[in-house]
């Protein structure tokens, strides 16, 4: 269960550097445009669309999270690790 849960940490760090880049000023110019979809300028979609991507990736990851730490109480006696 480490192994999970050592995973699953690296997905979260992983998720981190993904928002960072994401919202980086770089990448952010390219959307820098004075087009518009559906009356809204592009860059703000993106900005948005970007930051609810982060907040699902980091919401799955504290998921299992939540879930590995359930089942590591739920072993016998009610000791972490089942033993």
């Amino acid at each position: 269960m480490a192994a999970g849960r050592n995973r699953t940490t690296e997905r979260l760090v992983g998720a981190v550097f993904v928002s960072a880049l994401l919202l980086n000023p770089p990448i952010l110019g390219l959307f820098g445009v004075e087009e518009t979809l559906l009356g809204i300028p592009v860059l703000y979609l993106y900005v948005f669309a970007a930051w609810a991507a982060v907040i699902l990736l980091i919401a799955l990851g504290a998921r299992r999270i939540s879930r590995a730490a359930r089942a590591g109480r739920a072993g016998p006696g009610g000791e972490a690790g089942g033993g």
